[in-house]
């Protein structure tokens, strides 16, 4: 498959921001084209497309249906496994926050509290302490948080996070519009304006 330049573009600035973000590029550039191409492709056109060697493909799309942000999908007629992603942005969003969530954030909660109810744990300083159980919970404020906004449809999730925007707007004090930002103002005033995520 011949990419456009805006696809190749995009795969390739996909898979720079996955390596960024901790993931395989080959794997990263996978789900940007399944993505951009908005079909199913067979590995075989993968690795073609991709200028990369059937056994990297192979490994990525692997890695990309334990994430479940790419499932195997046939074509009648065709004996070869094709392999297509979710084209909805929300869906891909919602996934990524669950998939992340349960791998990192999950875990981590656990072990603090393990630390917490353990015995040895009164014997740590109190700053120590406390600074363990402020981290405990804020990464459960912010487990209940993600949980809430994965029950949301993506039209209410859409709109909360429209919302929070107006509402860093206020908290910010930010009632100018943002063209006059630079005359004096508050520097970071122009960030009122992105949502609060």
């Amino acid at each position: 498959m011949e990419l456009t330049e805006i696809q190749r573009k995009f795969v390739v600035h996909w898979g720079e921001m996955g390596s960024m973000w901790g993931v395989n590029r080959t794997v990263s550039q996978i789900h940007a084209l399944l993505f951009a191409h908005g079909k199913p492709m067979h590995a075989e056109e993968l690795s073609e497309t991709l200028g990369v060697a059937r056994s990297n493909i192979s490994n990525s799309l692997k890695e990309l249906q334990a994430w479940n942000l790419v499932r195997i999908t046939h074509i009648l007629g065709d004996r070869r496994d094709y392999f297509e992603t979710s084209v909805d942005v929300w869906e891909l969003f919602r996934t990524v926050v669950r998939e992340r969530k349960e791998r990192e954030f999950d875990p981590t909660i656990r072990v603090l509290r393990e630390l917490v109810s353990s015995p040895d744990f009164q014997k740590e300083p109190a700053d120590a302490q406390d600074r363990i159980r402020s981290t405990m919970e804020l990464m459960d404020k912010l487990a209940t948080w993600a949980d809430e906004m994965l029950r949301l449809s993506p039209g209410t999730l859409d709109k909360v996070l429209t919302l929070g925007a107006s509402v860093q707007k206020f908290v910010r004090g930010d009632t100018a519009p943002a063209a006059s930002a630079g005359k004096g103002e508050d520097p970071d005033a122009h960030h009122a304006s992105l949502p609060m995520i």
